[in-house]
């Protein structure tokens, strides 16, 4: 388990770094408090752009019950409802003036978009989408090339109406008397991953780290050492992931190399990681304490990584790539992102949790959270899992068999699934 609590190293992003879908929900919400630092970003580019704008790319993705819409522009553009904005409907408009775009912009989806149209008309360009029920617009903002990002992005998220019923379920056959008649009792049922989980840019990306390694072994135990184990382990949750079909996975390490502590959050930060998995095993004097323990990022870890960004002027955090460098601004970017950023770390734990829970042991306080370097990225959501402890005999029995490996890796991989769809999943009570 890593101990070092030494700051991180300041890196710069990698140039093909983006912007994150957490930190535009971010820039999105300062827009909706009203407070102006996005937004006038946004009007003096505007000012400064040319006659029109090229549209070159739409890209469309949807993720639970939002669908996110990606305008991709040589120039800054504005962009305009053709109705009320707060209005709910199957057909949705939005004009952006003077821009004008390319043939054969259109297309199908996924999911609640039926379809999609770029046309031109009136000096502008129109977005016209189709939706399988009434839509609103949640909310929409412009990012500015950044960090090897040479386009303009105008987003705009959509989200099913909350006030129109939800479709009613397919009936289901009733069963008669007889057929009920020694039947056992009904259980929980979810829905079956049938299609890949999809975050705004893609498959989601899983960066697993496996804990210590090369000159650092972690702690020891009578036939095995942590750097060994979870690199092993690592490797068998890569392959389980892999067999989805759902994920792009890295290794922080693939070796038995040492790599710095802070070195593995950037690579997670680099790569654009939707989610951050540290594995680790645990020690201690009592050889009878056993059981798992997931760890999400402290209060005090999170004040830790707000210094951190602010003491390099904002470098470490994508470079406060958002269209402001108001340092009151900045800061309440970097709030809300850290906060989300914990409510999705703290869900996913808790998934993880409910997977594990009955085939493996867990600490009776099995939910912690903790100050651990390898947590301090404040746009990723991670947590780090002690499998279990290597002092203890059957603990470490278990983490040194491949089956019982393989079978935490599938628990993992099916927390992972929930995480990734569980805005559609559905539970038989």
């Amino acid at each position: 388990m890593d101990t070092d609590t030494a700051p991180p190293e300041t890196r710069k992003a990698s140039p093909r770094a983006r912007l994150r879908p957490r930190l535009r929900l971010a820039v999105a919400a300062l827009a909706v408090l009203g407070l102006g630092g996005a937004a006038a970003a946004t009007a003096a580019a505007a000012r400064y752009a040319s006659d029109t704008s090229q549209i070159l790319k739409v890209r469309v993705g949807e993720n639970g019950d939002e669908t996110r819409l990606v305008v991709e522009m040589d120039q800054p553009a504005s962009a305009r409802l053709m109705a009320d904005a707060g209005a709910a409907s199957q057909h949705i408009v939005i004009a952006l003036p003077n821009a004008r775009a390319g043939g054969g912009l259109s297309g199908a989806g996924p999911g609640r978009l039926k379809a999609w149209s770029v046309t031109e008309g009136g000096g502008a360009a129109h977005l016209n989408l189709d939706f399988q029920q009434a839509s609103v617009v949640k909310r929409r903002f412009l990012l500015p090339p950044d960090d090897g990002i040479k386009v303009y992005r105008y987003v705009i998220d959509f989200a099913r109406d909350a006030t129109a019923p939800a479709p009613p379920p397919a009936p289901a056959a009733t069963p008669s008397h007889a057929d009920l008649r020694g039947a056992p009792p009904p259980r929980p049922t979810q829905a079956v991953l049938t299609a890949p989980p999809v975050t705004p840019h893609g498959r989601p990306v899983i960066v697993i780290d496996p804990g210590h390694g090369g000159k650092d072994p972690g702690t020891m135990g009578p036939d095995a050492a942590e750097k060994d184990i979870a690199l092993a382990s690592a490797r068998d949750l890569k392959a389980a992931l892999m067999r989805t079909g759902h994920y792009q996975v890295v290794l922080t390490r693939d070796s038995d190399v040492f790599v710095p502590l802070e070195q593995r959050m950037q690579i997670a930060r680099r790569e654009h990681a939707d989610l951050f998995i540290s594995l680790h095993v645990n020690s201690i004097s009592d050889p009878n304490l056993h059981g798992a323990t997931v760890y999400t990022l402290s209060e005090k870890g999170a004040d830790r990584a707000a210094r951190q960004v602010f003491a390099r002027n904002g470098d470490w955090f994508v470079n406060i790539a958002a269209p402001t460098r108001d340092p009151s601004v900045n800061r309440i970017l970097l709030d809300l992102t850290q906060r989300e950023t914990t409510n999705q770390s703290s869900t996913f734990a808790n998934l993880l949790l409910d997977r594990m829970s009955g085939k493996v042991d867990l600490l009776r306080r099995s939910h912690r959270d903790a100050n651990f370097v390898v947590l301090l990225a404040p746009d990723v959501p991670a947590v780090l899992l002690e499998m279990g402890f290597i002092t203890n005999p059957v603990d470490e029995q278990r983490l040194q068999s491949p089956e019982e490996r393989k079978a935490l890796a599938d628990s993992i991989t099916d927390a992972i699934d929930s995480y990734f769809t569980r805005p559609s999943r559905l539970a038989a009570r």
